[in-house]
C-alpha cells in the first residue's frame, strides 16, 4: 500500500510554479514508462528532472530511481499517485472545521501512543539503527556499493549477540551446576541423620530445634525418607499413621507449643520426647 503526503499552498491553474512541477513529474514519468531493470539511463535522467524541479520533496521516488536496479515499477506507482495529487487536490471549503474534525480523531485513545515519548527501550533500539547506519556509511559510503537490506545486518548483529551469549553460557555452565549441586541435597536425609543431629542440636542447648529433629526423625521412620521436606501433611497429620499414636504426645505436644507458639522447650520436657522417640530410633539402628 503507497501512501502519499502532498502539502502544498494553494495554487492558480496557470501558475508558472505549479505548472512546472508538474510538468516535471509528467517528464520523469514518460521518461520510466516503458523502461526495466537492469537499464539505469531512464532512471538517471528522470531522476535528474525531478532533483532540478521537485528538491526534496519525493526522496521515496529518488530513492526507487537511485536503487541499483532501479525500481521502475515503485517509482511509476508513486508518479503516477502524484499526479493524480497534483491534477485533483484535496481541498476544503471550511479549514477551521477540518483542523477540528482532525484534532477529535486524533484525540481517540486509540492515537494515544502517538502522543507518548519513546520508552527508553525504543530510544535505545534506535541509537543501535543510526550507529548501523552510520556504520553502513562508513563503509560503503554515502550512495556507493551494494543495497543490502538492513534487516541483514539486524540478523547479522543478533547472530553475534547470540553466539557471545552461548560462548559466555558454555563456559560458566560447569560452576553453575556444580554451585546448584551443592546446594541441593544428593538424597533425601535419612531417620538417622535427624536423630543424630537431635543430639547434636541438645548438646548445644538449642532444644527447640533438637525437637524438630526428632520430629523429622520419627516421620521418615513411619512414612520415609521424604516425609519431612516433601509431604504437604502436618507433623500431626503424619504422627497418627503411628500404631500408638497417643504415646508420641509428649513429642508432638511440645513441638508444636515451641514451633507454632514460640515456647521455649525445658531439659525435662526434651528428654520426655527423646524417650517417646527412642523406639524408632532403635528401629533405625536395628534396620541399619
Amino acid at each position: 500500500m503507497l501512501t502519499f503526503f502532498v502539502v502544498a499552498e494553494p495554487v492558480l491553474a496557470d501558475s508558472s510554479t505549479g505548472s512546472s512541477y508538474r510538468v516535471a513529474v509528467q517528464q520523469a514519468y514518460d521518461l520510466i514508462r516503458d523502461a526495466k531493470a537492469p537499464a539505469t539511463e531512464p532512471a538517471a535522467r528522470a531522476a535528474a528532472v525531478l532533483g532540478s524541479t521537485t528538491g526534496r520533496d519525493q526522496p521515496e521516488i529518488i530513492g526507487a530511481l537511485a536503487a541499483r536496479p532501479p525500481d521502475y515499477v515503485d517509482a511509476r506507482a508513486r508518479l503516477q499517485a502524484l499526479l493524480s495529487a497534483l491534477d485533483e487536490p484535496a481541498t476544503t471549503t471550511d479549514p477551521s472545521l477540518a483542523r477540528e474534525r482532525l484534532h477529535d480523531v486524533m484525540a481517540q485513545s486509540r492515537y494515544d501512543a502517538l502522543h507518548r515519548p519513546p520508552s527508553p527501550i525504543d530510544r535505545f533500539v534506535q541509537w543501535v539503527k543510526d550507529r548501523i547506519r552510520d556504520l553502513l556509511s562508513a563503509l560503503l559510503g554515502p550512495g556507493g556499493g551494494p543495497r543490502i537490506p538492513i534487516a541483514v545486518f539486524y540478523f547479522v548483529i543478533a547472530a553475534i549477540l547470540l553466539t557471545a551469549a552461548v560462548i559466555i553460557f558454555r563456559s560458566t555452565r560447569g560452576r553453575f551446576f556444580e554451585t546448584v549441586r551443592e546446594a541441593a541435597p544428593n538424597r533425601p536425609r535419612p531417620a538417622a541423620d535427624y536423630f543424630a543431629e537431635a543430639d547434636r542440636l541438645a548438646a548445644k542447648g538449642d532444644r527447640v530445634a533438637a525437637i524438630r529433629a526428632l520430629c523429622a526423625g520419627v516421620a521418615a521412620s513411619l512414612a520415609g525418607e521424604q516425609t519431612w521436606e516433601g509431604s504437604p501433611l502436618t507433623v500431626r497429620e503424619i504422627f497418627q499413621r503411628a500404631p500408638d499414636y497417643r504415646g508420641l504426645r509428649p513429642l508432638l505436644f511440645p513441638f508444636e507449643a515451641a514451633v507454632y507458639g514460640g515456647r521455649e522447650v525445658d531439659e525435662p520436657t526434651y528428654e520426655r520426647a527423646a524417650q517417646v522417640a527412642a523406639p524408632y530410633r532403635q528401629q533405625v539402628a536395628a534396620a541399619a
